[in-house]
């Protein structure tokens, strides 16, 4: 089964998805995430504030940030080879790179958070 990593910039939770104003693509991009998760796609995700040592270790992303800085992240992987950069990719875009074949259901239900539902528990950041 494929699997994907994403190299996040530097963000105060691990997914971004935090605070009092959660941007909305971030949401859905988490959605996606865990969509592609339930198909059995293998997802991890690192962000450049916490795991540093991966973005060095990663050689395509390490040359990405090298030549274009922070506007190399996000940096997307699929099956290690380097498959975007500087943007989120959508659902459809992941699963056709992962290799699913079935319909791909929008991510649907995405709401914002209240500060006090967010995963800093109503602290802003993490």
């Amino acid at each position: 089964m494929a699997s994907v990593e994403v190299f996040d910039p530097a963000m105060c939770c691990s997914t971004g998805v935090c605070g009092p104003s959660v941007d909305p693509a971030l949401a859905r991009f988490a959605a996606d995430l865990e969509w592609l998760a339930g198909q059995g796609v293998t997802v991890a995700r690192v962000t450049l504030s916490q795991e540093p040592e991966k973005f060095i270790a990663c050689a395509s992303v390490h040359e990405a940030v090298n030549a274009q800085g922070e506007e190399a992240l996000p940096a997307v992987l699929v099956n290690g080879l380097l498959r975007s950069t500087g943007r989120y990719p959508g659902r459809a875009e992941l699963a056709g790179w992962a290799g699913l074949t079935q319909p791909v259901p929008a991510a649907a239900g995405i709401r914002e958070l209240p500060q006090a539902e967010s995963c800093c528990g109503g602290t802003g950041c993490c």
